[in-house]
């Protein structure tokens, strides 16, 4: 009898126990997890398969800050889809073709740019307020990216396009890792034309670019200041121009020399790239540009930094005086 107890008792603990271990596993932690505890940044992305973020990192230099395991950090950390999607703008096969084409400072910028400096959790950023500053630097500060936590986390970059936080809140032993489904793209890394590929609202734009074979002096050293018309802005243009007057439209957008938003020289007339054209920006509510028609374009957004200058985007098509 006492040893029919004793049997009874051990069966009773081992049981207990598997009990205790299954449940553990099936709450979506690993068995390796559960017994030693959320690895660095970098492993537990390698173990999830952010692929393309590893690689880049390595390319980068910046695999030891992902495993410094004295820090404490934030890291969105874009999916392997997010950079397919991003190489496929930037006409690429491929995330791994993505990585492999920019130099290791782009990939060093655009990684620093999707890191903050402390530890944040999704409740962390939800209370923080509109903008984070993140490790990028740029002109001597600290380049920040616009939050809007009204509906989870969203983060808008500085080409003015947005990324949703997929998975928060994925533990690390040196931080923690917010899952994104867009690569954040910081200013002025990539060129003129990329920017805009980088955006579907500048869609048409690159279409045009491309149609008047403008996208090598738009990708040259520059600087330009590019007024960006936005896809809605060209369908409501004028159809059937021939090349050479697309390209005399499309040059009319652009400015020798960089002109931030701080420095438009409102109420001149200020020469254009295409030869003898000017237009006039006037100090309105917002800024608007007179053309050559009676409809002046509106400036709707400003200084979005490029490599080789900056683009202000804009609600209408400038027309120039054509022949």
């Amino acid at each position: 009898m006492v040893l029919q107890q004793s049997i009874k008792q051990f069966l009773l603990r081992g049981f207990t126990a598997l009990a205790i271990v299954t449940g553990v596993t099936a709450c979506g932690g690993s068995d390796d997890d559960a017994v030693h505890g959320p690895e660095t940044i970098l492993k537990e992305a390698q173990k999830k398969g952010f692929t393309a973020l590893a690689a880049a990192a390595d390319k980068a230099g910046l695999s030891g800050t992902l495993s410094n395991t004295s820090a404490q950090l934030t890291v969105f950390a874009p999916t392997d889809q997010a950079f397919n999607d991003l190489a496929s703008k930037l006409g690429l096969a491929n995330g791994t073709a993505l990585v492999n084409a920019l130099t290791a400072q782009q990939l060093q910028s655009i990684l620093t740019y999707h890191v903050l400096a402390s530890k944040k959790t999704a409740a962390d950023l939800i209370a923080g307020g509109a903008t984070q500053a993140t490790q990028y630097s740029y002109n001597n500060a600290n380049a920040t990216i616009k939050l809007n936590t009204s509906s989870g986390v969203k983060i808008t970059d500085a080409i003015l396009t947005d990324a949703t936080v997929t998975s928060p809140d994925v533990p690390a032993s040196n931080g923690v890792i917010h899952v994104v489904d867009k690569v954040l793209v910081p200013p002025g890394v990539l060129n003129i034309v990329q920017t805009a590929q980088a955006n579907p609202i500048f869609s048409s734009l690159v279409g045009a670019v491309v149609a008047t074979n403008l996208q090598g002096t738009l990708s040259g050293a520059g600087p330009f200041t590019v007024f960006a018309p936005t896809n809605t802005a060209f369908a409501a243009a004028p159809t059937g121009l021939t090349t050479a007057q697309l390209t005399t439209v499309l040059t009319y957008h652009v400015l020798s020399g960089q002109v931030l938003s701080t420095g438009i020289p409102f109420g001149t007339r200020v020469n254009t790239v295409a030869s003898g054209k000017t237009i006039t920006i006037n100090n309105t509510n917002p800024p608007s540009i007179t053309d050559s028609t009676t409809s002046a374009a509106k400036i709707v957004a400003v200084d979005v930094r490029a490599s080789n200058g900056v683009i202000h985007v804009i609600d209408k098509v400038l027309i120039p005086t054509l022949p």
